[in-house]
Protein backbone atom coordinates (compact mmCIF):
# COMPACT_ATOMS: atom_id res chain seq x y z
CA UNK A 1 0.00 0.00 0.00
CA UNK A 2 1.17 3.49 -0.91
CA UNK A 3 1.33 6.95 1.10
CA UNK A 4 1.83 10.16 -0.32
CA UNK A 5 4.33 12.56 1.82
CA UNK A 6 3.79 16.50 1.52
CA UNK A 7 5.94 19.33 2.16
CA UNK A 8 3.74 21.88 2.08
CA UNK A 9 3.74 25.87 2.18
CA UNK A 10 5.11 26.02 -1.24
CA UNK A 11 3.94 28.04 -4.16
CA UNK A 12 1.83 26.47 -7.45
CA UNK A 13 2.52 27.92 -10.61
CA UNK A 14 2.14 26.63 -14.20
CA UNK A 15 0.04 24.83 -16.42
CA UNK A 16 -1.83 21.33 -15.69
CA UNK A 17 -3.75 19.16 -18.21
CA UNK A 18 -7.31 17.64 -16.84
CA UNK A 19 -8.10 13.94 -18.12
CA UNK A 20 -10.85 12.29 -19.16
CA UNK A 21 -14.09 12.09 -16.62
CA UNK A 22 -14.45 8.69 -14.77
CA UNK A 23 -17.81 9.33 -14.01
CA UNK A 24 -18.35 9.91 -17.79
CA UNK A 25 -16.37 6.94 -19.17
CA UNK A 26 -18.08 4.22 -16.68
CA UNK A 27 -21.54 4.18 -17.61
CA UNK A 28 -20.25 4.28 -21.21
CA UNK A 29 -18.19 1.44 -21.33
CA UNK A 30 -21.32 -0.58 -19.71
CA UNK A 31 -23.02 1.21 -22.53
CA UNK A 32 -20.82 -0.55 -24.64
CA UNK A 33 -22.95 -3.93 -23.98
CA UNK A 34 -26.06 -3.36 -25.85
CA UNK A 35 -24.21 -4.23 -28.73
CA UNK A 36 -22.46 -7.13 -30.14
CA UNK A 37 -20.40 -4.69 -32.31
CA UNK A 38 -17.18 -3.28 -31.58
CA UNK A 39 -17.29 0.46 -29.76
CA UNK A 40 -14.18 2.74 -29.40
CA UNK A 41 -14.03 5.01 -26.29
CA UNK A 42 -11.24 7.56 -26.58
CA UNK A 43 -9.97 9.84 -23.98
CA UNK A 44 -10.14 7.27 -21.32
CA UNK A 45 -8.10 7.69 -17.99
CA UNK A 46 -6.11 5.39 -16.32
CA UNK A 47 -7.69 4.93 -13.22
CA UNK A 48 -8.24 1.63 -10.55
CA UNK A 49 -12.32 2.02 -11.37
CA UNK A 50 -11.15 1.90 -15.07
CA UNK A 51 -9.30 -1.33 -14.77
CA UNK A 52 -12.15 -3.18 -12.52
CA UNK A 53 -14.57 -2.16 -15.34
CA UNK A 54 -12.57 -3.70 -18.07
CA UNK A 55 -12.50 -6.65 -15.53
CA UNK A 56 -15.87 -7.14 -14.98
CA UNK A 57 -16.98 -6.69 -19.02
CA UNK A 58 -14.25 -9.67 -19.31
CA UNK A 59 -15.99 -11.45 -17.00
CA UNK A 60 -18.99 -10.87 -18.64
CA UNK A 61 -17.57 -12.12 -21.93
CA UNK A 62 -16.25 -8.80 -24.28
CA UNK A 63 -13.25 -8.60 -25.39
CA UNK A 64 -11.24 -5.43 -24.58
CA UNK A 65 -8.15 -3.64 -25.52
CA UNK A 66 -7.00 -0.52 -23.85
CA UNK A 67 -3.45 1.14 -25.40
CA UNK A 68 -2.51 5.33 -25.58
CA UNK A 69 -6.06 6.33 -23.85
CA UNK A 70 -8.26 4.51 -26.11
CA UNK A 71 -10.65 1.31 -24.96
CA UNK A 72 -12.12 -1.09 -27.89
CA UNK A 73 -14.58 -3.13 -26.36
CA UNK A 74 -16.19 -6.24 -28.27
CA UNK A 75 -19.38 -7.83 -26.36
CA UNK A 76 -19.14 -11.58 -26.84
CA UNK A 77 -23.06 -11.97 -28.58
CA UNK A 78 -23.48 -14.49 -26.17
CA UNK A 79 -22.62 -12.34 -22.87
CA UNK A 80 -22.77 -13.75 -19.94
CA UNK A 81 -25.40 -12.22 -16.87
CA UNK A 82 -23.93 -12.23 -13.72
CA UNK A 83 -21.71 -9.66 -12.10
CA UNK A 84 -19.91 -11.03 -9.47
CA UNK A 85 -19.85 -9.54 -6.19
CA UNK A 86 -15.54 -9.11 -5.82
CA UNK A 87 -15.80 -6.85 -8.37
CA UNK A 88 -19.20 -4.61 -8.41
CA UNK A 89 -18.54 -4.54 -4.20
CA UNK A 90 -15.93 -2.55 -4.89
CA UNK A 91 -16.88 -0.09 -7.36
CA UNK A 92 -20.62 1.63 -7.52
CA UNK A 93 -20.56 2.68 -11.22
CA UNK A 94 -20.29 -1.17 -11.64
CA UNK A 95 -24.11 -1.65 -11.22
CA UNK A 96 -24.37 0.38 -14.53
CA UNK A 97 -24.11 -3.54 -16.25
CA UNK A 98 -27.70 -3.84 -15.37
CA UNK A 99 -29.55 -2.27 -17.92
CA UNK A 100 -27.62 -2.87 -20.25
CA UNK A 101 -27.80 -7.36 -19.70
CA UNK A 102 -31.37 -6.79 -18.71
CA UNK A 103 -32.24 -4.86 -22.27
CA UNK A 104 -30.02 -6.89 -24.49
CA UNK A 105 -30.57 -10.26 -22.68
CA UNK A 106 -33.64 -10.27 -20.75
CA UNK A 107 -31.45 -11.18 -17.68
CA UNK A 108 -28.90 -9.95 -15.51
CA UNK A 109 -27.68 -11.39 -11.92
CA UNK A 110 -25.77 -8.13 -10.60
CA UNK A 111 -24.35 -7.89 -7.11
CA UNK A 112 -25.40 -5.22 -4.46
CA UNK A 113 -22.86 -2.52 -5.26
CA UNK A 114 -20.49 -0.82 -3.36
CA UNK A 115 -17.28 2.24 -3.83
CA UNK A 116 -16.83 4.91 -0.92
CA UNK A 117 -18.09 4.95 2.30
CA UNK A 118 -19.66 7.76 2.19
CA UNK A 119 -22.93 6.99 3.68
CA UNK A 120 -26.16 5.40 2.73
CA UNK A 121 -26.88 5.19 -1.25
CA UNK A 122 -30.02 3.23 -1.97
CA UNK A 123 -30.27 1.61 -5.28
CA UNK A 124 -34.22 1.61 -5.02
CA UNK A 125 -34.36 4.53 -7.95
CA UNK A 126 -32.47 1.47 -9.66
CA UNK A 127 -35.05 -1.09 -9.43
CA UNK A 128 -37.96 1.07 -9.66
CA UNK A 129 -37.38 2.56 -13.38
CA UNK A 130 -36.55 -0.98 -14.59
CA UNK A 131 -39.13 -2.29 -13.11
CA UNK A 132 -41.76 0.23 -14.54
CA UNK A 133 -40.03 -0.58 -18.19
CA UNK A 134 -41.85 -4.26 -17.13
CA UNK A 135 -38.94 -6.08 -15.49
CA UNK A 136 -39.46 -8.64 -12.48
CA UNK A 137 -36.97 -8.04 -9.98
CA UNK A 138 -36.08 -9.79 -6.65
CA UNK A 139 -33.15 -9.54 -4.27
CA UNK A 140 -31.50 -12.67 -2.98
CA UNK A 141 -28.38 -13.86 -1.54
CA UNK A 142 -26.97 -10.41 -1.87
CA UNK A 143 -27.61 -9.96 -5.73
CA UNK A 144 -30.61 -8.14 -7.46
CA UNK A 145 -31.94 -10.59 -9.90
CA UNK A 146 -34.16 -8.84 -12.70
CA UNK A 147 -36.14 -10.63 -15.26
CA UNK A 148 -37.66 -9.40 -18.70
CA UNK A 149 -38.58 -12.73 -20.59
CA UNK A 150 -41.00 -11.25 -22.62
CA UNK A 151 -39.07 -7.70 -23.43
CA UNK A 152 -39.31 -4.20 -21.96
CA UNK A 153 -41.82 -2.18 -22.39
CA UNK A 154 -41.55 2.16 -23.25
CA UNK A 155 -43.32 4.01 -19.96
CA UNK A 156 -43.29 7.13 -17.64
CA UNK A 157 -41.22 6.70 -14.81
CA UNK A 158 -40.55 9.13 -12.13
CA UNK A 159 -37.18 9.15 -10.89
CA UNK A 160 -36.93 11.55 -8.08
CA UNK A 161 -35.62 10.11 -4.91
CA UNK A 162 -35.03 11.49 -1.13
CA UNK A 163 -32.09 13.78 -2.15
CA UNK A 164 -33.27 14.67 -5.88
CA UNK A 165 -32.36 13.25 -9.10
CA UNK A 166 -29.97 10.06 -9.51
CA UNK A 167 -27.26 9.78 -11.53
CA UNK A 168 -26.26 6.44 -12.03
CA UNK A 169 -30.11 5.63 -12.11
CA UNK A 170 -30.87 7.41 -14.84
CA UNK A 171 -28.22 6.58 -16.78
CA UNK A 172 -29.26 2.45 -15.65
CA UNK A 173 -32.69 3.40 -17.25
CA UNK A 174 -31.78 5.27 -20.01
CA UNK A 175 -29.62 2.79 -21.43
CA UNK A 176 -32.83 -0.19 -20.46
CA UNK A 177 -34.80 2.15 -22.54
CA UNK A 178 -32.76 2.41 -26.02
CA UNK A 179 -34.25 -1.43 -26.57
CA UNK A 180 -37.47 -1.22 -25.14
CA UNK A 181 -40.71 -1.16 -27.47
CA UNK A 182 -42.29 1.99 -27.62
CA UNK A 183 -41.56 5.21 -25.78
CA UNK A 184 -39.85 6.19 -22.19
CA UNK A 185 -40.42 9.21 -21.03
CA UNK A 186 -37.65 9.73 -17.56
CA UNK A 187 -39.45 12.53 -15.54
CA UNK A 188 -36.77 14.09 -12.89
CA UNK A 189 -33.98 13.00 -15.10
CA UNK A 190 -30.16 13.74 -13.31
CA UNK A 191 -28.83 16.77 -15.68
CA UNK A 192 -25.01 16.05 -15.13
CA UNK A 193 -22.86 16.69 -17.98
CA UNK A 194 -21.77 13.06 -17.40
CA UNK A 195 -25.30 11.62 -18.03
CA UNK A 196 -25.51 13.78 -21.24
CA UNK A 197 -21.99 12.40 -22.62
CA UNK A 198 -23.78 8.65 -22.24
CA UNK A 199 -26.71 9.78 -24.15
CA UNK A 200 -24.81 11.37 -27.12
CA UNK A 201 -22.55 7.93 -26.93
CA UNK A 202 -26.18 5.71 -27.29
CA UNK A 203 -27.38 8.65 -30.04
CA UNK A 204 -23.89 7.33 -31.91
CA UNK A 205 -24.93 4.10 -31.24
CA UNK A 206 -28.02 3.97 -33.03
CA UNK A 207 -30.69 4.94 -30.07
CA UNK A 208 -33.12 7.98 -30.28
CA UNK A 209 -32.88 10.34 -27.47
CA UNK A 210 -34.08 13.93 -26.91
CA UNK A 211 -33.68 15.73 -23.49
CA UNK A 212 -30.65 14.93 -22.59
CA UNK A 213 -29.35 17.75 -19.76
CA UNK A 214 -33.09 18.32 -18.72
CA UNK A 215 -34.83 16.55 -16.49
CA UNK A 216 -37.03 15.33 -18.89
CA UNK A 217 -35.78 12.52 -21.19
CA UNK A 218 -37.65 10.71 -24.15
CA UNK A 219 -36.53 7.99 -25.62
CA UNK A 220 -38.21 5.89 -28.42
CA UNK A 221 -37.04 2.41 -28.36
CA UNK A 222 -35.47 0.60 -31.34
CA UNK A 223 -34.72 -3.14 -32.12
CA UNK A 224 -30.66 -3.10 -32.23
CA UNK A 225 -27.85 -0.54 -31.66
CA UNK A 226 -24.45 -1.11 -33.01
CA UNK A 227 -20.68 -0.43 -32.37
CA UNK A 228 -20.10 3.58 -32.28
CA UNK A 229 -16.62 5.51 -31.70
CA UNK A 230 -16.90 8.42 -29.03
CA UNK A 231 -14.38 10.85 -26.77
CA UNK A 232 -15.37 11.13 -23.47
CA UNK A 233 -15.32 14.70 -21.87
CA UNK A 234 -13.10 16.05 -19.51
CA UNK A 235 -13.07 15.58 -15.46
CA UNK A 236 -15.00 18.37 -14.23
CA UNK A 237 -14.34 17.19 -10.70
CA UNK A 238 -10.39 16.91 -11.26
CA UNK A 239 -10.51 20.12 -13.07
CA UNK A 240 -12.06 21.35 -9.77
CA UNK A 241 -9.82 20.12 -7.29
CA UNK A 242 -7.06 21.82 -9.35
CA UNK A 243 -9.22 25.32 -9.13
CA UNK A 244 -9.33 24.58 -5.35
CA UNK A 245 -5.56 23.49 -5.20
CA UNK A 246 -4.97 27.41 -6.81
CA UNK A 247 -6.89 29.17 -4.07
CA UNK A 248 -5.10 27.21 -1.27
CA UNK A 249 -2.09 29.18 -1.06
CA UNK A 250 -1.51 33.17 -1.45
CA UNK A 251 0.13 33.61 -4.58
CA UNK A 252 -0.50 30.41 -6.49
CA UNK A 253 -1.24 31.39 -10.28
CA UNK A 254 -2.66 27.90 -12.10
CA UNK A 255 -3.78 27.70 -15.88
CA UNK A 256 -6.16 24.13 -15.77
CA UNK A 257 -6.22 22.89 -19.43
CA UNK A 258 -8.51 20.45 -21.16
CA UNK A 259 -11.43 21.30 -19.57
CA UNK A 260 -15.19 22.91 -19.41
CA UNK A 261 -15.62 26.07 -17.26
CA UNK A 262 -19.18 25.81 -18.05
CA UNK A 263 -19.84 22.58 -16.13
CA UNK A 264 -17.94 24.67 -12.55
CA UNK A 265 -19.81 27.31 -12.96
CA UNK A 266 -20.78 26.40 -8.96
CA UNK A 267 -17.69 26.03 -8.06
CA UNK A 268 -16.13 29.11 -9.97
CA UNK A 269 -19.23 31.61 -8.43
CA UNK A 270 -17.92 30.47 -4.51
CA UNK A 271 -14.32 30.43 -5.51
CA UNK A 272 -14.77 34.41 -6.94
CA UNK A 273 -17.16 35.46 -3.99
CA UNK A 274 -13.89 33.78 -1.69
CA UNK A 275 -12.22 36.33 -3.07
CA UNK A 276 -9.59 34.49 -6.02
CA UNK A 277 -9.49 36.15 -9.53
CA UNK A 278 -10.93 33.82 -12.37
CA UNK A 279 -9.90 34.04 -15.99
CA UNK A 280 -11.27 31.43 -18.52
CA UNK A 281 -11.43 30.82 -21.89
CA UNK A 282 -14.13 28.41 -24.02
CA UNK A 283 -11.38 25.55 -22.45
CA UNK A 284 -8.61 27.10 -19.58
CA UNK A 285 -9.74 28.42 -16.46
CA UNK A 286 -6.48 30.26 -14.78
CA UNK A 287 -7.06 31.16 -10.86
CA UNK A 288 -4.74 32.94 -9.55
CA UNK A 289 -5.19 34.43 -5.64
CA UNK A 290 -2.79 37.35 -4.41
CA UNK A 291 -4.92 38.96 -1.64
CA UNK A 292 -7.03 37.53 1.60
CA UNK A 293 -9.59 34.82 1.35
CA UNK A 294 -13.35 35.15 2.39
CA UNK A 295 -15.64 32.92 4.03
CA UNK A 296 -18.10 31.73 1.38
CA UNK A 297 -21.60 28.93 2.51
CA UNK A 298 -21.84 26.24 0.08
CA UNK A 299 -24.79 23.67 0.06
CA UNK A 300 -24.24 20.46 -2.52
CA UNK A 301 -26.98 20.13 -4.66
CA UNK A 302 -27.30 18.25 -8.18
CA UNK A 303 -25.63 19.24 -10.93
CA UNK A 304 -25.89 22.37 -11.74
CA UNK A 305 -25.87 23.14 -8.45
CA UNK A 306 -22.93 22.67 -6.36
CA UNK A 307 -21.09 19.02 -6.60
CA UNK A 308 -21.08 16.87 -3.24
CA UNK A 309 -17.83 15.57 -5.48
CA UNK A 310 -15.97 19.09 -4.51
CA UNK A 311 -17.77 19.66 -0.80
CA UNK A 312 -14.28 17.62 0.94
CA UNK A 313 -11.81 20.32 -1.46
CA UNK A 314 -13.67 23.40 -0.83
CA UNK A 315 -13.87 22.58 3.26
CA UNK A 316 -9.64 22.45 2.45
CA UNK A 317 -10.41 25.98 1.29
CA UNK A 318 -12.63 26.85 4.17
CA UNK A 319 -10.01 25.58 6.88
CA UNK A 320 -7.56 28.02 5.67
CA UNK A 321 -9.93 31.16 4.97
CA UNK A 322 -10.08 32.93 8.37
CA UNK A 323 -13.85 33.41 9.53
CA UNK A 324 -16.97 31.23 9.70
CA UNK A 325 -17.99 29.54 6.82
CA UNK A 326 -20.90 27.12 6.58
CA UNK A 327 -20.97 23.72 4.01
CA UNK A 328 -24.20 21.80 3.98
CA UNK A 329 -24.17 18.13 2.29
CA UNK A 330 -27.64 17.81 0.65
CA UNK A 331 -27.20 15.05 -1.52
CA UNK A 332 -25.20 12.68 1.08
CA UNK A 333 -25.56 13.75 4.43
CA UNK A 334 -23.51 11.69 5.71
CA UNK A 335 -20.61 12.33 3.66
CA UNK A 336 -17.73 14.04 6.35
CA UNK A 337 -15.39 11.47 6.97
CA UNK A 338 -12.46 13.99 6.08
CA UNK A 339 -13.81 16.19 9.41
CA UNK A 340 -12.01 14.31 11.79
CA UNK A 341 -9.15 14.53 9.84
CA UNK A 342 -8.74 17.57 8.61
CA UNK A 343 -8.92 18.40 12.37
CA UNK A 344 -5.72 16.86 13.04
CA UNK A 345 -4.32 19.33 10.77
CA UNK A 346 -5.39 22.03 13.17
CA UNK A 347 -8.64 22.66 11.59
CA UNK A 348 -11.44 23.77 13.47
CA UNK A 349 -14.80 22.10 12.46
CA UNK A 350 -17.50 20.75 14.18
CA UNK A 351 -20.80 19.18 12.67
CA UNK A 352 -24.09 20.19 13.27
CA UNK A 353 -26.70 18.03 11.65
CA UNK A 354 -26.15 17.66 7.94
CA UNK A 355 -23.61 20.95 8.06
CA UNK A 356 -20.10 21.63 8.99
CA UNK A 357 -19.54 25.00 10.59
CA UNK A 358 -15.80 25.73 9.70
CA UNK A 359 -13.96 28.54 11.45
CA UNK A 360 -10.97 29.16 9.37
CA UNK A 361 -7.80 29.86 10.61
CA UNK A 362 -4.58 31.19 8.59
CA UNK A 363 -2.37 27.95 8.40
CA UNK A 364 -2.83 24.08 8.96
CA UNK A 365 -0.32 21.97 10.37
CA UNK A 366 1.21 18.83 8.19
CA UNK A 367 0.04 15.78 10.01
CA UNK A 368 -0.39 11.64 9.10
CA UNK A 369 -3.63 11.60 8.45
CA UNK A 370 -6.42 8.60 6.82
CA UNK A 371 -8.24 8.78 3.28
CA UNK A 372 -11.18 7.30 4.02
CA UNK A 373 -12.81 7.56 0.22
CA UNK A 374 -12.09 9.39 -3.18
CA UNK A 375 -12.90 12.91 -3.05
CA UNK A 376 -11.73 12.65 1.18
CA UNK A 377 -8.28 11.66 -0.53
CA UNK A 378 -8.10 15.32 -2.49
CA UNK A 379 -9.07 17.03 0.61
CA UNK A 380 -6.07 15.94 2.42
CA UNK A 381 -3.76 16.43 -0.53
CA UNK A 382 -4.78 20.10 -0.49
CA UNK A 383 -4.84 20.32 2.86
CA UNK A 384 -1.14 19.21 3.07
CA UNK A 385 -0.45 21.37 -0.21
CA UNK A 386 -1.44 24.41 1.97
CA UNK A 387 0.10 22.85 5.67
CA UNK A 388 3.25 23.95 7.21
CA UNK A 389 5.97 20.97 7.51
CA UNK A 390 4.81 17.62 6.37
CA UNK A 391 1.73 15.53 6.01
CA UNK A 392 1.67 11.64 5.37
CA UNK A 393 -1.80 10.86 3.55
CA UNK A 394 -2.33 7.08 4.13
CA UNK A 395 -4.54 4.75 2.10
CA UNK A 396 -3.98 6.56 -0.91
CA UNK A 397 -5.50 3.62 -3.12
CA UNK A 398 -8.40 5.61 -3.22
CA UNK A 399 -7.06 8.21 -5.07
CA UNK A 400 -6.44 5.87 -7.61
CA UNK A 401 -9.71 4.99 -8.29
CA UNK A 402 -10.52 8.70 -9.59
CA UNK A 403 -7.59 10.81 -10.25
CA UNK A 404 -4.61 10.31 -13.11
CA UNK A 405 -1.08 10.80 -11.71
CA UNK A 406 -2.25 13.80 -9.57
CA UNK A 407 1.09 13.42 -7.59
CA UNK A 408 2.99 14.03 -11.00
CA UNK A 409 0.89 16.62 -12.41
CA UNK A 410 1.19 18.70 -8.87
CA UNK A 411 4.78 18.40 -9.29
CA UNK A 412 5.34 20.06 -12.25
CA UNK A 413 3.18 22.70 -10.64
CA UNK A 414 5.84 23.47 -8.23
CA UNK A 415 4.53 20.89 -5.07
CA UNK A 416 6.89 19.02 -3.30
CA UNK A 417 4.87 15.82 -3.16
CA UNK A 418 6.21 12.04 -3.65
CA UNK A 419 4.81 8.45 -3.07
CA UNK A 420 6.28 6.38 -1.10
CA UNK A 421 5.24 2.91 0.11
CA UNK A 422 4.04 2.21 3.50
Amino acid sequence: MDKIVIQGARRLKGEVEISGAKNATLPIMAAALLTDEVSRIEGVPRLRDVQTMIRLLRVLGAKVDFSNGALEIKPSRTLKTVAPYHLVSTMRASFCVLGPLLARLGRADISLPGGCVIGARPIDLHLKGLASLGASITIEHGFVKARANRGLKGEDIYLGGKFGSSVLATANVLMAATLAKGVTYIENAACEPELVDLADFLVKMGAKIQGQGSHLIEIRGVQKLHGAKHRVITDRIEAGTFMVAGAMQKSNDITIRNCNPEHNHALLDKLQEAGIRVRRTKSTVRISRHGKLEPVDVTTLPYPGFPTDLQAQLMALASVTPGISVITEKIYPDRFMHVSELNRMGANIFLEGSSAIVHGKSRLSGAPVMASDLRASAALVLAGLAAEDKTEVHRVYHLDRGYENIEEKLLKLGADIKRERE
